[in-house]
């Protein structure tokens, strides 16, 4: 790897961990509904994933079943998610928000708004489109492990 990669590597990496801490941090204080980050990507990909399982949010949040279970438990508990059986195959559970989960997540992403849109704001649309395009490009990427797609 030459030195240039290195310093765009190392720059991606000082800017995505300052990006990420502080908006984590301003989530977290604008969260007056007890519900924290993670939880909030939970229930937005509850959201956007019809027949959701915990199979599938475990992969996308690249962490253990034990742990999304732990975390499933504690939305379930709250009464912010429900758990439905599939009727042919008992084995499965789906995922859903709850009519009161529902209200607490619409509340949550009013807040992420507010929270991310006065940064966006500082730079020019065509500049925040390309800038999401290439961030979406890269998560792309991610998704297969050797960083191609083909």
């Amino acid at each position: 790897m030459n030195d240039e990669a290195k310093q765009w590597i190392n720059r991606y990496i000082d800017a995505y961990q300052i990006v990420t801490r502080r908006i984590n941090a301003r989530m977290r204080e604008s969260f007056d509904l007890g519900l924290t980050s993670e939880q909030f990507q939970i229930l937005r990909l509850i959201d956007g994933q019809p027949g959701c399982t915990s199979t599938y949010l475990s992969e996308a949040l690249c962490v253990g079943k034990s742990s999304i279970t732990a975390m499933i438990n504690r939305l379930a508990e709250a009464g912010i998610i429900e758990r439905t059986r599939d009727e042919n195959d008992r084995r499965l559970v789906y995922l859903a928000i709850s009519e009161n989960g529902r209200a607490i997540y619409e509340t949550a992403e009013e807040k992420v708004l507010e929270v991310i849109s006065p940064y966006l704001m500082n730079f020019d649309k065509d500049k925040i489109e390309q800038f999401i395009t290439m961030f979406e490009r890269l998560a792309q990427l991610m998704q297969d492990p050797g960083g191609r797609n083909e």
